[in-house]
């Protein structure tokens, strides 16, 4: 017998002997249906007649002898419902719930006086007349099964109890037994409480569907308002669908919704709740939802990260009704989901795609390209817009914050960085060619994405240009040690490998952190740290919690941090990233640079402008090929960031990058060759470069040249 189960044991029966044993058991169920009717009548219609005085005696009796569940006893207590906490925006709009069941409680007080009304016409009309079972409806509801029809009998005071306490009282259950229990429950609730308690605790206990509990959470997700502002017919549309959520959901079935809250405010005009003109003005209004469910912007993977963030602070938002301010910016998260959801769908419409697509993927898979987008704001830290994926619903992974991929040359500034603070000009002239780099007992090759070496090049032309070679050869002249130890006071946080390779990106990071790194730029030299959360108070507005601006340790002097962002200002300009200016104006200033891992299996464009850094990254959840072709960060990521800060408004001219601060010198080059322009270099290659005071040509020529010796890097 072990290992099996009682279906493999059992006797097979003859198909003959199913049907009729399924019938006898049928038969027997209706049977003990009636029997149980017929004794309810014999009880109750009595009762009915005698008046509601003998009838809860009668009920009393009954429901006396009913067996209780382990602590039933208390299953008639009104206990506080967890409420869910909400997180809002920069300017104060709500843009997401946390919590198991969403739902804020509100006294009866602040509700319409329609409101209640509704729900006591459609759902228990003699809610003030009895005392927690209500005879006569019980009475009706036997007459008209015995008719054939249906109609229930449970009072709201039962409902409550049911819907309250389900390990007490399980409403699934539609046993005699549980219907006896339940009303014991009701009378006993009745007595300790006042109706307009018992009302209020029903109308925050609700479900509506979509998680959502309680008028206010309904009003608030539907209508986009509080529960106190509802019309007379956002008020029927409520009580419309208790017995239904989602048969009477107002988003997805209107006309559906519309003809129940209409028989409901005819239903309320009958019972002269209200006028029969209040109930023909009701109907006349359209039913009409808000998008979004109400919030300001779509964010669930930003929730998700604030939840996480208030978590480890320990704040118990998931059931304690906390107020979560943070620095979110909703149109700018509008426009980094728009433009995300934009790039991505094209990129799958291109011709030959082969891979699964949002729309048309196996179920239960993610074997679509994904992608992330990170916003923060470089004065504060504060994150303005973050998206983990495309679709939360079936990938809440965030990608967002727990990704971690390899951000091939979206690492490259670090490295150059190092060089430019440790007195390596912009135009110091290095060779893009191939070059063997031998490290831990392996050779390594640095190629190009475009498989072409480019020869001598000033460092400005081979950042915009995205040459591996060079940052390799930066790497190893600085020492792999000193440039790891850089990034790290960036704020990036995961590993950095000790090899070559890692100079171009082979080391993974997470998007926030590397957008978070790039504040370095920005801010002339200290990285923010990043803030999810401003405050979080309690229900009483009391504060429990608040984080300042924080930044971490300065790791870049002013100057050098300027002439680093001004050379990441050609990538855009005349570099990997020309195609932010095909979106972007030209007096917008924007400087960034593109990623494109080997194998074509990640792309990014991390970038910045005076109000905002952001960056993006498209790729697959299992690392695969995006497409043999076409595949770069320039093309597919950096136009999700400018069409992202377009929509949103942050595409602004501004001059705040024009002048430079203390310690840089400026001198006029020759683009091409990387030397003091003359009278005969042609206007077209004459730029304006910029230098850490005493880097200009000529001044340290001789002392950087003993540095370095006859390495690549020459002047």
């Amino acid at each position: 017998m072990k290992g099996r189960t009682l279906a493999s044991v059992a006797p097979m029966v003859p198909e003959p002997v199913v049907a009729q044993t399924v019938a006898c058991r049928g038969i027997f169920r209706v049977m003990r249906r009636l029997a149980f009717l017929f004794a309810l009548v014999t009880l109750l219609l009595p009762a009915a007649i005698a008046g509601q005085q003998a009838a809860a005696q009668a009920v009393a009796q009954a429901v006396a002898q009913a067996p209780l569940l382990p602590q039933a006893s208390e299953a008639w207590q009104l206990i506080a419902p967890p409420q869910s906490s909400q997180v809002y925006a920069r300017d104060g709009s709500l843009i997401g719930e946390i919590g198991k069941e969403w739902r804020t409680i509100v006294s009866i007080k602040t509700m319409p006086v329609y409101l209640p009304r509704a729900f006591i016409a459609v759902e228990d009309q003699r809610f003030y007349a009895h005392n927690g079972v209500d005879l006569v409806g019980i009475a009706g509801a036997i007459k008209d099964n015995l008719l054939g029809s249906s109609r229930g009998a449970s009072t709201i005071t039962q409902q409550l109890v049911g819907n309250m306490h389900p390990d007490l009282v399980d409403r699934r259950d539609r046993s005699p037994m549980r219907k006896l229990r339940e009303q014991k429950a009701a009378l006993e609730m009745e007595r300790n409480y006042s109706k307009a308690q018992i009302l209020e605790a029903y109308l925050n206990q609700i479900n509506f569907g979509h998680g959502w509990y309680g008028v206010e959470m309904a009003a608030r997700h539907y209508f986009g308002k509080g529960v106190a502002q509802v019309t007379l017919a956002e008020a029927a549309t409520l009580a419309a669908m208790p017995k239904s959520p989602v048969q009477y959901d107002p988003a997805r079935y209107p006309d559906r919704a519309k003809n129940r809250r209409d028989a409901i405010l005819d239903l309320m005009a009958s019972q002269k709740q209200i006028t029969k003109d209040e109930a023909a003005a009701a109907k006349r209004e359209r039913v009409s939802t808000v998008p979004t469910g109400g919030m300001s912007a779509h964010a669930p993977y930003f929730v998700d990260a604030v939840r996480v963030a208030a978590e480890r602070v320990g704040i118990p938002v998931v059931q304690g009704g906390y107020r979560i301010m943070t620095g979110l910016d909703p149109a700018l998260q509008r426009a980094a989901v728009s433009a995300l959801m934009d790039e991505t769908q094209a990129i799958e419409q291109r011709p030959g795609w082969t891979h699964p697509t949002l729309a048309n993927h196996p179920r239960g898979t993610t074997d679509y390209l994904q992608g992330a987008v990170v916003a923060i704001d470089p004065a504060t830290g504060d994150v303005r817009a973050l998206v983990g994926g495309r679709n939360y619903a079936e990938a809440p992974f965030n990608r967002a914050t727990n990704g971690l991929r390899q951000p091939g040359s979206s690492f490259k500034p670090f490295v150059y960085a190092r060089a430019i603070n440790d007195s390596i000009p912009p135009n110091a002239i290095v060779q893009d060619t191939a070059i063997l780099v031998q490290y831990d007992r392996q050779s390594y090759r640095p190629k190009n994405s475009d498989g072409e070496f480019l020869g001598a090049m000033t460092l400005r032309e081979a950042i915009a240009k995205s040459r591996n070679p060079v940052a390799v050869q930066l790497w190893e002249q600085l020492g792999a040690d000193s440039v790891i130890a850089f990034a790290k006071r960036t704020g990036l946080s995961t590993v950095i490998a000790p090899y070559p390779s890692s100079a171009i990106g082979a080391s993974v990071v997470r998007p926030l952190d590397l957008v978070a790194a790039y504040t370095t730029f920005a801010t002339l030299g200290t990285p923010m740290d990043p803030r999810l959360i401003i405050r979080i108070e309690d229900q009483d507005r009391k504060r429990v919690y608040e984080r300042d601006v924080q930044t971490l340790p300065a790791v870049l002097a002013p100057n050098a941090a300027y002439v680093v962002r001004d050379m990441m200002r050609d990538v855009v300009e005349r570099g990997t990233a020309t195609a932010v200016r095909r979106i972007l104006p030209g007096d917008v200033p924007v400087a960034g640079k593109t990623g494109t891992t080997d194998g074509n299996t990640d792309v990014w464009f991390v970038g910045m402008t005076p109000d905002i850094v952001a960056g993006v990254w498209l790729g697959f959840d299992r690392p695969q090929t995006i497409a043999d072709r076409g595949v770069a960060g320039g093309s597919l990521a950096a136009p999700v960031f400018a069409r992202m800060l377009d929509r949103a408004g942050y595409a602004r001219a501004s001059d705040a990058w024009a002048t430079p601060p203390a310690g840089v010198a400026t001198a006029v080059l020759d683009r091409q060759s990387g030397k003091v322009a003359t009278p005969a270099t042609p206007i077209d290659r004459r730029y304006v470069e910029y230098f850490i005071s005493g880097t200009e040509p000529g001044a340290l020529r001789v002392q950087v040249r003993r540095l370095f010796g006859l390495g690549p890097i020459v002047f």
